[in-house]
């Protein structure tokens, strides 16, 4: 289940997506509950790519038929790029995947010898778990012998439901086993008390990427595609063709009606659309036939004084079809989603199935991941934490971590300084954005404490009960911190996720283990190196706490205005440069077209600018105690390295229909236009390369784009 609160903002979404769940609910941010001190032994090994005898950045990939001075993305990574397909289990392949790809298999390892060791390993631990959990997913033979009967009870349940009310009573309990329909539910920071827990209640349940593939004339093929891939889903559990077909065609009439109440991708990004505070009487009155009172009381939660209905819209069609949509629909719309969460756990003909809709068809992708990486997905969205803490204890130096708190308080100094000194805020504004930046908490590499996995019961030989089991205790971790205060020491990422990220409700900029390595970070690199890589990062976090979103936080992560009417008016009209910038772009060369949406990526793109200038004010800071800053590496000053490091991290290649996906719905950029989007507006970038007027990385005049 998807935290229904206003979303971490990451760095990427590549690396995400190539470690994101198979299972049947992705697990949430997790605190300690009976909790062990968190350390990496002092044996740790390191979490850098295997040795290498090439330099930390070798210039022989760079293109010197290609002027940086026009293209930065093509003289950096376009011989890389030719040389480089995407495999075939993939969706794209770039710096983030080849860094995934080797925590994967860091991680495989650990599954390994967790399973070899799980029946003599102590009881209870998370070795055995993990171990357990990693054999039984692997158990194709036991899986595929059980086909779908580990869902039949559930589609038992679905089929003996008479009206409205059994919906809804379904809904609430199956709620209470881990099993979430049509919404969302959590919990999260309080926007207007952030200092406290409260439940969240968050549209939801479409199988379709974003509101548009329900009516836009150009998703009509989608559309016939996903009927027949639920006809396929019915029909497997036993629904006579003719009827599954009806059904599937009901589901997504049904489902286009819950679209049409639905935000889209850019108002979702709009905190007001993200919190709409009721009492559990006042909530009961917008869905009169949903009783929230009797859904706590199923969650085992206690609602205090009220609750986020966070979508009223979304609720009021939810209410709508609860009194008016026929039981039979009800009871396909339950039945293919209920089988459509599951499928990864049931037998083969069901996860091709899955595959062959969202990989394939939706995605571009040619051949599903082997089977070790599927369930080693699983193992993630199920026992992440638990998994990061082997891994930790396997690859993570403490020097590593030690280093990047360096970077961080330097770039981050020079973040507040490029605040003191600007030219277009009141120092009323500039002393509350300050005294948020005062309050940032940076996490580095993982958790100062490990959670309590010893609730959760893992047998070696089921599947999916165990997925079940870990869906229950995961939810149930969760809504318990309801009523509880906020712990800011919590992570919402694993260590072994290749990404970073900052949560604007607990003003916290987070960086994983698995991102403290090339190119990133390199004990061995250049300063040049390291601040256009993990310094940029770092930069592009803390930005965040200064976007379009970011800037309605305070530095306690309230949904508070700390700015002047008209600063903020100066700062929108800058931020709409940025917007037009980013519009202008038309990434898939056959679809001219088809543009990035400025405003979706918004937040996103003031991070890479914010953050890149703050890390090359803090490279500059760096050289002056440097002896040597003056000396050329392979042919290349610092300032160039910086931004040469920078394009490099960027380096992606994606397949088209997946590309297309996410520039209907996610907010980062393509990862080509962010390597030279930030830069372009640089005057650093433009000396480096001795780059001039005219040029086209060289944005100028009322183009040129300052913000932070």
């Amino acid at each position: 289940m998807t935290k229904p609160f206003l979303k971490p903002l990451s760095l990427a979404i590549c690396a995400t997506l190539a470690l994101a769940a198979c299972g049947k609910q992705e697990s949430s941010e997790q605190a300690p509950a009976k909790a062990s001190t968190a350390a990496a032994p002092a044996a740790a090994g390191t979490t850098a790519a295997a040795p290498t005898t090439k330099s930390v950045f070798d210039v022989s990939e760079l293109d010197t038929g290609i002027n940086a001075c026009t293209d930065l993305n093509g003289f950096v990574n376009s011989k890389w790029l030719a040389a480089n397909p995407i495999p075939e289990d993939r969706t794209s392949w770039g710096a983030f995947d080849q860094l995934a790809e080797t925590s994967l298999n860091t991680q495989h390892d650990i599954v390994d010898a967790a399973d070899k060791g799980a029946d003599q390993a102590k009881a209870g631990s998370i070795e055995q778990k993990i171990g357990w959990l990693y054999r039984s997913g692997m158990n194709e033979d036991a899986i595929n012998k059980a086909g779908f009967d580990p869902l039949k009870p559930e589609l038992e349940k679905i089929a003996a439901l008479k009206n409205g009310t059994d919906v809804a009573n379904f809904i609430s309990k199956e709620y209470a086993d881990g099993n979430g329909y049509v919404f969302g539910f959590g919990s999260g920071p309080d926007f207007k008390n952030a200092k406290i827990q409260i439940g969240y209640a968050n549209e939801d349940g479409l199988g379709l990427p974003s509101k548009d593939y329900y009516s836009d004339a150009k998703y009509a093929d989608i559309r016939t595609a996903y009927v027949a891939y639920m006809a396929k889903l019915l029909e497997l559990t036993g629904t006579a063709e003719a009827d599954a077909k009806k059904q599937a065609d009901d589901v997504l009439k049904f489902e286009t009606k819950l679209a049409a109440a639905s935000l889209s991708p850019v108002e979702g990004r709009d905190p007001k659309n993200q919190y709409n505070f009721v009492t559990v009487q006042q909530a009961d009155k917008a869905t009169p036939h949903f009783n929230w009172d009797n859904f706590f009381k199923d969650q085992g939660v206690t609602i205090d004084k009220g609750f986020s209905l966070s979508q009223p819209k979304f609720f009021a069609e939810f209410d709508k079809q609860l009194a008016s949509a026929p039981i039979g629909t009800w009871q396909a719309y339950l039945r293919v989603h209920a089988v459509s969460d599951a499928a990864n756990y049931l037998s083969k003909d069901f996860q091709d199935a899955k595959f062959a809709f969202y990989g394939q068809t939706l995605s571009g992708q040619p051949q599903q991941k082997p089977r070790w990486k599927r369930v080693l997905g699983a193992v993630n969205g199920e026992m992440g934490e638990a998994l990061g803490q082997l891994y930790v204890a396997k690859v993570f130096k403490p020097e590593a971590k030690q280093r990047a708190e360096e970077l961080v308080t330097n770039v981050r100094n020079a973040l507040k300084a490029r605040i003191e000194n600007l030219d277009w805020m009141s120092p009323e504004t500039k002393a509350k954005a300050v005294a948020k930046w005062d309050k940032f908490l940076p996490k580095i590499g993982y958790p100062d404490n490990w959670r309590d996995w010893s609730g959760l019961t893992i047998v070696p030989d089921n599947f999916y009960a165990n997925a079940q089991a870990a869906a229950k205790f995961n939810y149930d971790y969760d809504i318990a911190k309801i009523g509880k205060p906020t712990d800011r020491k919590e992570w919402g990422m694993t260590p072994q996720t290749v990404n970073a990220y900052y949560n604007p409700t607990d003003n916290t900029i987070n960086f994983p283990a698995a991102i403290l390595q090339p190119p990133f970070f390199d004990a061995n690199a250049d300063d040049g190196v390291n601040y256009g890589g993990i310094g940029a990062v770092i930069g592009h976090e803390a930005s965040h706490g200064f976007d379009d979103e970011g800037s309605q936080f305070d530095g306690d992560g309230n949904n508070e205005n700390w700015w002047t009417k008209d600063d903020r008016q100066k700062f929108e009209q800058r931020t709409d440069k940025l917007v037009q910038q980013f519009n202008d772009y038309t990434p898939i060369k056959d679809k001219p077209d088809l543009h990035v949406n400025g405003k979706l990526t918004l937040g996103e793109n003031i991070g890479d600018l914010g953050g890149l200038n703050a890390a090359y004010d803090a490279l500059q800071m760096a050289l002056k105690n440097d002896p040597k800053a003056g000396d050329k590496i392979d042919g290349y000053t610092q300032d160039q390295r910086f931004f040469l490091n920078w394009a490099r991290v960027w380096r992606n290649n994606m397949r088209e229909k997946m590309q297309i996906v996410l520039l209907n719905t996610n907010p980062h950029a393509p990862a080509p236009l962010r390597a030279i989007g930030a830069p372009s507006n640089m005057d650093s970038f433009a000396a480096a390369f001795q780059c001039k007027p005219g040029d086209a990385m060289v944005r100028s005049g009322d183009k040129q784009v300052k913000i932070w």
